[in-house]
């Protein structure tokens, strides 16, 4: 069983790592760059592995959720740990994509005032699902269930809408 001092300790830890992955996603995507990295790797096809991972992120997300209320806890858990690693794995390609490409890309379609309310709720919740998917997989890890559960009511949702707005992002996009 840990202690209160020990789970203190391990939140401190999650939210360091926390504001110190979104910062170093600030800086990569708006700080300034070596000389010549620009386009010294061709990433062209790594948006669509970002929105595939999106989706598959979405997919796994939804299928953890429905094995849960089916009480399939070692199921639940496994695709879970699955959606936490297709996200990661979405932070590394995007993280790549951003240092060797320039920037975002400035959306050109119709829809200006729709992309930006998604682009804006997208960005702002998905700084706040870092420290939340964290916090979730660390008390279901050590089967906190109560404060997993309640925990889990938020960042799902929340989770969920991150992953489909990168998807439609994406698409408005591209």
């Amino acid at each position: 069983m840990l202690t209160a001092n020990t789970d203190s300790f391990w939140l401190r830890i999650i939210y360091i790592v926390s504001v110190i992955i979104s910062g170093a996603i600030a800086f990569l995507i708006l700080g300034p760059r070596p000389v010549r990295i620009e386009g010294s790797l061709d990433v062209s096809f790594l948006p669509i592995l970002n929105a595939s991972l999106n989706g598959v992120t979405t997919v796994l997300l939804i299928v953890g959720y429905s094995l849960i209320r089916q009480k399939k806890r070692q199921q639940h858990k496994n695709v879970m740990l699955s959606a936490f690693g297709t996200s990661t794995a979405f932070l590394i390609s995007y993280v790549i994509y951003h240092w060797f490409k320039s920037g975002p890309k400035l959306y050109t379609g119709d829809w200006t005032t729709l992309y930006y309310f998604i682009l804006i709720s997208h960005i702002l919740l998905a700084a706040i699902i870092v420290p939340l998917a964290l916090i979730t997989l660390y008390r279901g890890w050590n089967n906190h269930i109560g404060k997993h559960r309640r925990i889990a009511r938020i960042t799902l949702p929340l989770w969920l809408y991150v992953s489909v707005t990168g998807v439609i992002i994406y698409f408005m996009l591209y």
